[in-house]
């Protein structure tokens, strides 16, 4: 069941949530983190992608693992992997009319970083909606779905889990939300699809594959209520 009120606080995961997952930058990163790999361990990039699979299998991040056993500087790590061409994004006046549409404090919930994030929103145009960006830096490095940076940003920014929502694309990151209590909207994509088919869907409140039309309708339905 979902939470009784309606959200003041939404939460936003960034990559294939904001931006449609056709853009594919993950396959950009995914390179630059085997090259990174490969470069810092002295391997072959066919080693390292043995080795990032590894890792993100054992660790939750190939970044996580990197730290844990090689002492590598996260922030290093991060400025590498992100040096890509942001070009696929491209502006979305819809999902920037939806956004101030919304009502509520939005703050962008990512597993990258603030750089990252702040290119990333420029190129949608969307920036100005969010007050605040909690990344992988604020959570110490732990990838969602790890309870302890929910709870850190609930603190961090005064929310109140009962009245905030939650839209990533990837489903099991949205069942801590769920457990406090968060309503969780989840951003349908082909690849989220497959990584949720042998997961109990039951902390999912809403679903969707167009983020931008799935907030105008909301926003529709509880005007339509007042």
């Amino acid at each position: 069941m979902p939470p009784k009120h309606d959200p003041d606080v939404w939460l936003f995961d960034l990559d294939n949530t904001l931006y449609p997952a056709r853009c594919n930058l993950f396959a950009q990163v995914d390179v630059r983190i085997n090259r990174y790999i490969a470069d810092w361990l002295k391997v072959d990039l066919e080693e390292a992608r043995r080795v990032q699979k590894q890792y993100w299998r054992d660790h939750g991040t190939s970044m996580r693992g990197m730290m844990s056993l090689h002492g590598v500087d996260p922030r290093h790590y991060l400025d590498y992997v992100h040096d890509i061409d942001y070009s696929p994004v491209e502006p979305d006046p819809g999902l920037d009319a939806s956004l101030a549409a919304l009502p509520g404090r939005k703050i962008i919930f990512t597993a990258g970083d603030v750089a990252h994030a702040e290119r990333v929103m420029e190129r949608l145009g969307v920036a100005h909606r969010f007050e605040a960006i909690f990344d992988i830096v604020a959570g110490e490095y732990w990838p969602k779905p790890h309870r302890q940076i929910y709870d850190k940003l609930v603190v961090k920014h005064g929310v109140d889990p009962a009245r905030a929502a939650m839209a990533d694309d990837i489903a099991i990151n949205l069942k801590p939300a769920a457990d406090m209590g968060m309503r969780t909207v989840w951003i349908r994509t082909e690849e989220s699809v497959k990584r949720a088919a042998d997961l109990d869907l039951g902390h999912i409140h809403h679903q969707t594959d167009d983020l931008a039309t799935w907030l105008a309708d909301w926003v529709t339905e509880r005007n339509l209520k007042t």
